[in-house]
């Protein structure tokens, strides 16, 4: 990704205490946070709305903390924002489902991938969760063929949108401005205050802040190249993996979540469902060059092949094509799962800066845990 070239004639320059770059669900949760800190906040997103990118193409799932490895910053904000999410959702009447999902075994060869992601999940404090037997499988969910399973009633779905409408409005009765439409094009480090380059309403300013917190999500890595003061060494390279999602056509077969063993680009092509109880699968995982969105209809028999895998009784000609999202990895192909990376003032040396690299699931769930994160970083 690169950034498009501006030219600049600065009309004025303003001040502000703290500037919170995108406006997806990571920078509304911080934004939420720091508002209700007293913190004088301004929202700058690039698009026309709230969360239209990484945290409207995704499967709105509540996730329980099973994959990560043990201290990672994946597992321990995900455990925590968990019941945080939890809380608020149930709080603020947000329409969610605590249904549970299940992990399957499809053949013999895959029941140790069970215990080891068992084994994570008690390493990172879940202890909900429980192995079953193919029996207890079927009795469960009736259409389910596998050898085992690992049953997490803890995973959950969400109303996503409704979700950040609520942290905007809590921002916003804080005090908190949201500024649509508004591109940060560029920045520099001036002593102990970032200037910030923003193309906002036709116009071109300058921003003086006291604290940025770069949550641009798949435009993190540009949004700290092009800030004049940030090491770029410190700047981790930015991979796109695409997923794709297919909706199903008919009555909904399973009421839990339905996942496959985790492979290396995500956690496989799994079942979902929304809260108005349609089905779909997904998502899959391709290594792209650039982001694209649409939907590759041949796909679908890679989908078909995976999902009977499980679901033998999946019908011919019963996916279409819904969706797709770009996740934004910071490892490269074939390289292990990385963490989130969170760098803050002491980690490259620029007062006020808080970049965030890499908020890929379980980003949604871990939101709260993260903002609570970045307020103690900015505290420290």
């Amino acid at each position: 990704m690169t950034l498009p070239v501006a030219s600049f004639t600065i009309r004025f320059m303003e001040k502000t205490d703290c500037a919170i770059i995108g406006a997806g669900v990571i920078g509304l949760t911080i934004a939420r946070r720091l508002a209700m800190d007293g913190r004088e906040v301004i929202i700058l997103e690039h698009a026309d709305a709230i969360g239209t990118v990484t945290s409207a193409r995704n499967s709105e799932v509540i996730h329980a903390g099973l994959y990560y490895p043990k201290d990672s910053l994946k597992a321990r904000l995900c455990v925590e924002g968990k019941q945080q999410l939890y809380a608020y959702l149930e709080e603020r009447g947000i329409n969610h489902n605590r249904c549970g999902k299940m992990i399957v075994a499809a053949d013999e060869a895959e029941l140790d991938g069970l215990g080891e992601i068992q084994a994570k999940a008690a390493a990172n404090g879940v202890d909900d969760i429980k192995i079953l037997s193919t029996a207890d499988a079927r009795a469960r969910e009736p259409e389910l063929t596998c050898t085992g399973a690992l049953l997490s009633p803890s995973t959950g779905i969400l109303d996503s949108h409704a979700f950040m409408l609520a942290l905007q409005g809590d921002a916003e009765n804080h005090g908190a401005t949201l500024a649509l439409l508004s591109t940060v094009n560029g920045g520099r480090v001036d002593g102990d205050r970032i200037i910030l380059d923003v193309s906002s309403g036709g116009t071109d300013m300058q921003l003086s802040c006291a604290t940025v917190i770069n949550a641009a999500g798949l435009g993190a890595q540009d949004i700290a190249s092009a800030i004049d003061g940030m090491p770029k060494a410190l700047i981790p390279p930015l991979y796109l993996s695409k997923g794709c999602y297919f909706s199903l056509s008919g009555k909904a077969p399973f009421q839990h979540l339905i996942y496959p063993l985790p492979g290396q680009a995500g956690l496989g092509i799994h079942y979902t469902r929304d809260l108005g109880g349609q089905g779909r699968f997904g998502p899959d995982s391709q290594w792209v060059e650039s982001i694209d969105y649409k939907v590759d209809v041949s796909r679908s028999d890679v989908f078909y092949d995976s999902i009977r895998r499980y679901w033998p009784g999946l019908p011919d000609g019963s996916l279409t094509p819904g969706y797709a999202g770009i996740r934004p990895k910071i490892q490269a192909p074939g390289e292990d799962p990385a963490d989130f990376v969170i760098q803050g003032p002491t980690d490259h040396g620029v007062n006020g800066l808080i970049n965030l690299y890499g908020l890929e699931s379980p980003g949604l769930t871990s939101s709260m845990a993260i903002a609570d994160l970045t307020a103690e970083m900015l505290a420290s």
